[in-house]
């Protein structure tokens, strides 16, 4: 008589060692989609020829690849790959705002394990008794077999990839090449992710939502080093907050906060379309490009109600129109000072604010 006993491990962290102990061609796939996946600087192009190649893999009529924010309750549909199209159409068609309401049902159907196989019509009754909602979904869109693997990322689930009417003969290295396929997808989601993240607070003025000191001097830079060519219009136009120290210490600074953002909505619906920058402090500046001169006046109207106001916001501005000489510096310069004329007009007009 003998024994074996068997057991196993569970752990959330990625085994390395197990990993890399794949068959050969599972190993090959993995690269060559590594090398799809990491082989550009364009992210969406870069996704795109990835999933084209996964679907190619898997001898598959659909790979799609959606992205999901469980937080705020969003999915969004990042890349699809198709031979032929469903009898509704588009994949974008179906993945609408309605369509979270089965994503969030996946984590709960997938349970315990990694990933969710379908392969033939006794499996897909296994999932109709736990999630019948998928199940109806899957059949009106005439999905025979599934495949569905979600991308983690540490604790959080980045999103979904999935292989529909794919080559059931070869399940198990379409298996293997997704499980080891998603670990780096995961990753690259995550990265890019990171990076827009990072680059929205180096450019974006958190508190107005506008683009802030650091954008605009790179606007500008790129002006004067030549790798932005100057549109045949520039206007730009400096405008400052008149009253906004007394509003903070009469009101606080919350109430000054809220002056500023309104300024900023102000000018972003003014020059809609245009760059509006928040320079620093109270101080926003504008460019206004691709406009006649009869144009852009309109648009200064517009701003001239603002100013000389004592409630809500108050504006002191100025501006220049570039003369063809290509320099923006200049311009800017002209428009701050015509900007601190104006501001001396207003003093004269309320002298008891000056220094409030």
């Amino acid at each position: 008589m003998g024994y074996c006993a068997y057991t196993y491990t569970i752990t959330l962290d990625a085994d390395s060692g197990l990993m890399s102990n794949i068959p050969l061609e599972t190993a090959s796939n993995v690269l060559q989609s590594c090398i799809k996946l990491y082989s550009g600087s364009d992210f969406k192009k870069s996704m795109d020829d990835t999933v084209a190649h996964i679907r190619n893999l898997c001898k598959a009529n659909r790979c799609c690849l959606l992205l999901t924010d469980f937080a705020t309750g969003m999915c969004k549909l990042l890349s699809d790959s198709h031979l032929v199209e469903g009898p509704h159409g588009p994949i974008s068609n179906i993945i609408t705002g309605e369509f979270y309401d089965i994503v969030q049902t996946w984590p709960e159907t997938i349970g315990g394990s990694d990933f969710l196989m379908i392969k033939n019509e006794h499996d897909m009754q296994i999932l109709k008794e736990k999630n019948p909602v998928w199940y109806a979904s899957l059949k009106q869109y005439d999905m025979k077999t599934l495949v569905l693997f979600p991308l983690n990322y540490g604790n959080e689930t980045k999103g979904y990839i999935w292989v529909t009417d794919f080559d059931v003969d070869n399940a198990l290295m379409i298996r293997e090449t997704l499980e080891l396929t998603t670990y780096f997808i995961s990753y690259a989601i995550a990265n890019y992710q990171l990076v827009k993240r990072l680059e929205i607070m180096s450019t974006i003025d958190l508190l107005t939502g506008v683009k802030n000191r650091n954008a605009m001097n790179n606007r500008v830079n790129d002006f004067v080093e030549g790798s932005e060519a100057y549109p045949e219009s520039l206007y730009v136009v400096f405008a400052d907050l008149n009253g906004l120290k007394q509003v903070n210490d009469n009101n606080g600074h919350i109430a000054g906060d809220l002056l500023l953002k309104n300024a900023a909505l102000i000018l972003q619906d003014i020059f809609l379309g245009h760059e509006v920058y928040r320079a620093g402090g109270d101080e926003f500046t504008v460019f206004v490009t691709g406009l006649s001169e009869a144009e852009f006046m309109e648009k200064i109207e517009k701003l001239k109600k603002y100013t000389y106001t004592d409630e809500g916001v108050c504006f002191a501005f100025g501006y220049c129109a570039d003369d063809g000489k290509h320099d923006i510096r200049y311009d800017m310069k002209t428009a701050d000072e015509r900007m601190y004329a104006d501001k001396e007009e207003y003093y004269k007009l309320y002298p008891d604010r000056r220094h409030k």
